[in-house]
């Protein structure tokens, strides 16, 4: 049955995740879009909704994939258990992580080789995500027809966002979220109006 492994690779993406969020993706998209699951570009809306939804980012993503996977195949009744299962799946781990090594945190993160690895996979876990970066612009600014042409205008949105967000580094991602909005309104809506 679909939740019994929705909920097993949710587990072990939010077992083997260090690093937050963002660390996830590579594995949600190496898992989701390797299964035929789901495509790279509903990985990126989902990306999108999850950002600009309350809560954690990981979480968000989880349930909407468990959501679109359980809906795809059940139906409603489908989406609401297979939301539940990603859910439970990638925060129980961390949960139960988090119950062994809490009353001995201090001693745990003071020795040595813990300090070592923990280095160690943080290097990695900016690597993931660069790639994961990478795919997702590919996916949104290289249209995916026979064609294959670049999508000047989400070109321009993204330089636009990553400028905004070089030069206020404190701004909200909330806010980023909104002019990105406004931006894809006006270049896709208002400005094919014009001509």
């Amino acid at each position: 049955m679909i939740f019994v492994e929705l909920f097993l690779v949710f587990f072990l993406i939010g077992l083997f995740t260090i690093g937050g969020g963002y660390a996830m993706l590579p594995m949600i998209v190496d898992q989701v879009v390797g299964k035929g699951w789901l495509t790279l570009e509903a990985i990126t809306n989902f990306v999108a909704i999850a950002e600009s939804t309350p809560g954690p980012f990981a979480v968000n993503t989880a349930t909407l994939v468990g959501f679109n996977l359980g809906l795809e195949n059940y139906g409603v009744f489908g989406a609401l258990f297979g939301a539940v299962f990603t859910t439970f799946g990638v925060i129980l781990p961390s949960f139960i992580i988090i119950l062994l090594i809490a009353r001995q945190y201090k001693k745990f993160i003071a020795i040595t080789w813990v300090k070592k690895a923990i280095t160690g996979i943080k290097a990695i876990v900016v690597g993931l995500i660069l790639a994961v970066v990478v795919q997702l612009i590919m996916t949104n600014v290289i249209t995916q027809d026979s064609n294959a042409k670049v999508d000047i205008y989400a070109v321009i949105i993204i330089v636009i966002i990553f400028g905004i967000n070089f030069k206020f580094k404190k701004l909200s991602p909330i806010y980023l979220i909104i002019i990105s909005g406004i931006l894809g309104l006006a270049f896709y809506h208002f400005l094919p109006m014009l001509f």
